[in-house]
């Protein structure tokens, strides 16, 4: 079948990158017979172009990972049976052989279900129309799952059977690589059970012979349009992977590492934001976002040292306090690693651990490869943190021509007429988001609203997921869905005349649900009742009578978007364009590319909602919708996180910037196509580069080194290397200014730094002679190079802000 064939033709692609001899015991995975602690992230290949691949491999493994996750997107490989499409970014060989050109292994989730916030959970929308189709349970044409868990136990006996089925299917195949069931605590023998989550510390696998594995470690969390943004912090990320670590686990992957973008229709939910940037240490663009990339990588490097030990024994666990614990890893050859962990969310903890004392702060674990020095610890950040901005570009102002969209003779190119209304998804095919619902009111000249009485009141219910009204041709109002709740309830008065008047129903898809059971049951559109109120005879229910149905724009049939379809109208030019903004437009504009490397943005913050094209090719979904005021409360990293928790964003668009990959431009004249719903103000949009503004570091002069471990460890007779504050702009920048600078006891966080109590008064011109003109710099924090001692006795630190800009100034 269908599902069965896709499978081998993808998981054949795995085995020239991992197929070295792979296997699996209760301690870990094993590869060439050697046990690995195994640290993973997920980039999707579909989300970034073939373009970026590499520099994102390559930034993984620099970040200390060792394997690349990514899904299979059956929907972007196999759009209409029996066609297939591997090409562009949807290249799944040429990005698994890139893989393995940096020298990383790869994780293939092939699903077929994703869900990953993507269109429809990954499956094609045409296997919804296969004939007794049941999705994901024991159904004849639909075999095989992911993270099934929730949806076996909905399904009941149904569930279970399908599960041992897809196991015995997959295992059947003899890949010689083992297979992962995540979120499924029944997965039979040989295949591994394994964790998804924010926490996985109290997971254990559900046979003592398996591996504890964490297939989906939470970076961060999804956008939806009208929401805000949320973001992890790093201490806590760190601490739930020690947490993990220090129980046992041995396969911990990021998702997202690099989350990347929903180009086209990809999105899923619905409402997910064409960003999918899910706070990744990789931020959508491709750039590192720091701290959360550098702590990690230290992270990694102090598991690494502890790996012999982890992987040769079971942790012996001491109690240090009432939150306070040592898990010890003791292997035979005498190697000897520990992690201390304060589970206190509010204070630090003194402890003793092998006749010495450790300071362990709030909500955090100390790493010891030799059980004796801390070379790591998840809340004591020592790397910068990079500042970003969108830094608008001077190109020449686009010059903007328009189209209307017609809606006057939507009833005499209508697609299909019948009484009562179709379900959205049944017509469409998901071929587009639009969806005309076409039909007419008579209105009797003598009706008691003509003569001064209130307009009558339409009344519209949808399955969603946005609507727009137009009543003669005219915007009479619009309703939106949420991801909470798709149903729109939409009530309003229309302006209505004597004679025929047309009522034109624009339903609007924004992405197919992603998570569920019983895909084949879900809708979309209107299926009513659509009903007028305030006429003489009543109400008026027009749910019923005969409908007419375009599928999609005119400008989409005519492929506006496109290089070729775009030169095929009359397109309106000079100051009209700007004048009488209005819904159902299509604008175009041509520009160059700008000059440089920097990855570029569509600022679309004056537009409303509606679609983007580059050269013909989809940026995405844009919807200028705001996020609710009243989340965004202060952020910490103490104590358990939820999504709810460290939200920023509030009364601001959830999404203004749009990525515009560089591989997509020509040097000049690039086609720039919008369409837009609502009535925007195009000659507002512009491109922006995204780059560093400003770096930041905090450092302790007690903060753990690796090097001094290496120094205790192998007894050489050098001197302690002191913590060092390390600054660096992108590529391309210099260091052009010092805004704050401070050794002593400097209070604050990036952006807001203060001096405190203790404060050297050299700070300032001690770093702007290391550090000005330059496009990175160290300093370490040594009584010496500030000139001596501040205040005796007290543990003190560098804080720092430098200034960030594209040009060298010049040095004193």
């Amino acid at each position: 079948m269908v599902v069965q064939s896709s499978l081998l033709l993808l998981l054949l692609f795995l085995l020239p990158v991992a197929y070295s001899g792979v296997t699996y015991d209760r301690k870990a995975i094993i590869i060439d017979g050697q046990r690995r602690i195994l640290i993973s992230g997920s980039i999707h290949y579909p989300r970034s172009t073939p373009e970026m691949w590499e520099g994102l491999i390559q930034k993984a493994k620099d970040g200390g990972l060792d394997v690349i996750q990514t899904y299979v997107f059956w929907n972007g490989h196999e759009p209409s049976p029996g066609t297939y499409n591997f090409e562009g970014r949807y290249d799944l060989v040429r990005f698994i052989k890139t893989v393995q050109k940096v020298g990383l292994y790869v994780h293939l989730r092939i699903g077929p279900y994703v869900c990953a916030e993507w269109n429809f959970g990954g499956f094609p929308v045409w296997l919804k129309y296969v004939p007794g189709i049941s999705f994901r349970t024991d159904n004849e044409p639909f075999k095989i799952e992911n993270e099934y868990g929730p949806e076996s136990k909905a399904f009941g006996s149904a569930g279970h059977s399908y599960v041992n089925w897809a196991a015995e299917m997959a295992v059947g195949l003899k890949t010689g690589v083992p297979w992962v069931m995540c979120k499924e605590d029944d997965a039979p023998d040989p295949v591994i059970n394994a964790c998804n989550g924010f926490y996985c510390d109290s997971f254990t696998p559900n046979k003592p012979y398996k591996p504890t594995m964490w297939t989906e470690a939470w970076s961060g969390w999804f956008t939806e349009f009208g929401g805000t943004i949320h973001h992890r912090p790093v201490e806590d990320l760190a601490f739930a992977v020690a947490r993990f670590i220090q129980k046992g686990g041995s396969f911990i992957n990021y998702y997202m590492y690099h989350g990347g973008t929903n180009f086209g229709r990809t999105a899923g939910g619905p409402f997910i934001t064409t960003s999918y940037d899910y706070d990744a240490p990789i931020d959508e663009y491709g750039l590192v976002r720091e701290p959360k990339y550098g702590h990690l990588k230290e992270l990694h490097r102090a598991i690494k040292l502890c790996e012999r030990a982890l992987v040769s024994a079971d942790p012996t666990v001491i109690s240090l306090g009432s939150l306070q614990q040592a898990h010890v890893f003791s292997s035979q050859s005498g190697g000897c690693a520990a992690f201390l962990s304060n589970h206190n969310p509010n204070s630090f903890a003194r402890v003793m651990f092998n006749n010495m004392h450790y300071n362990i702060p709030p909500w955090s674990i100390s790493i010891l490869p030799d059980c004796r020095n801390v070379v790591f610890n998840t809340a004591k950040v020592g790397v910068q943190t990079s500042q970003m901005q969108m830094y608008p570009i001077n190109v020449q102002s686009l010059m903007w021509e328009r189209y209307d969209e017609e809606v006057a003779s939507l009833e005499e190119n209508s697609l299909i007429t019948t009484t009562g209304l179709l379900e959205q998804i049944n017509v469409t095919r998901d071929t587009s988001d639009y969806l005309w619902y076409i039909t007419s009111v008579d209105v009797s000249p003598a009706e008691g609203f003509l003569r001064g009485r209130k307009h009558p009141v339409l009344m519209v219910e949808s399955a969603g997921h946005a609507l727009h009204i137009f009543v003669n041709g005219q915007l009479s109002g619009s309703a939106y869905g949420s991801r909470e709740d798709r149903r729109i309830k939409f009530s309003g008065n229309v302006n209505l005349r004597a004679g025929t008047n047309r009522i034109a129903l624009l339903s609007v898809a924004v992405g197919l649900p992603n998570a569920g059971v019983h895909y084949e049951l879900w809708s979309t559109g209107v299926l009513g009742p659509v009903v007028l109120h305030g006429l003489d005879e009543g109400s008026k229910d027009l749910t019923w009578q005969k409908w007419s149905y375009q599928l999609g724009l005119k400008g989409e049939a005519m492929n506006l978007n496109s290089l070729e379809g775009a030169s095929s109208v009359e397109w309106m030019q000079g100051s009209l364009v700007a004048q009488n903004q209005q819904p159902l437009t299509w604008y175009r504009a041509y520009f160059d590319a700008p000059d440089g490397n920097d990855p570029l943005a569509l600022d679309m913050g004056s537009m409303g909602k509606g679609h983007v094209w580059i050269n013909g090719q989809s940026i995405g979904r844009y919807w200028t919708a705001y996020a609710p005021s009243e989340y965004c409360n202060s952020c910490s990293y103490r104590g358990t996180y939820r999504s709810p928790k460290c939200q920023s964003g509030c009364g601001q668009p959830t999404q203004r910037w749009y990525h515009v990959p560089r591989s997509w431009l020509q040097p000049t004249r690039n086609l720039l196509v919008v369409f837009e719903e609502l009535g925007g103000d195009a000659t507002k949009i512009s491109l922006a580069k995204r780059s560093v503004s400003s770096v930041c570091a905090d450092v302790s002069e007690w903060h753990p080194t690796i090097k001094n471990w290496h120094i205790e460890n192998y007894g050489r007779p050098e001197e302690h290397h002191k913590p060092k504050v390390h600054l660096r702009c992108a590529q391309g920048q210099f260091i052009s200014a010092i805004k704050f600078a401070s050794y002593g006891t400097p209070i604050g966080t990036c952006g807001n730094f203060q001096q405190g109590a203790c404060h050297s008064p050299n700070s300032h011109t001690i770093l702007e002679k290391m550090c000005i003109g330059k496009e990175k710099c160290m300093v370490a924090i040594s009584q010496n190079i500030f000139g001596g001692d501040p205040c005796r006795n007290v543990m003190k630190r560098v804080a720092v802000e430098a200034i960030c800009s594209s040009a060298a100034q010049p040095t004193s």
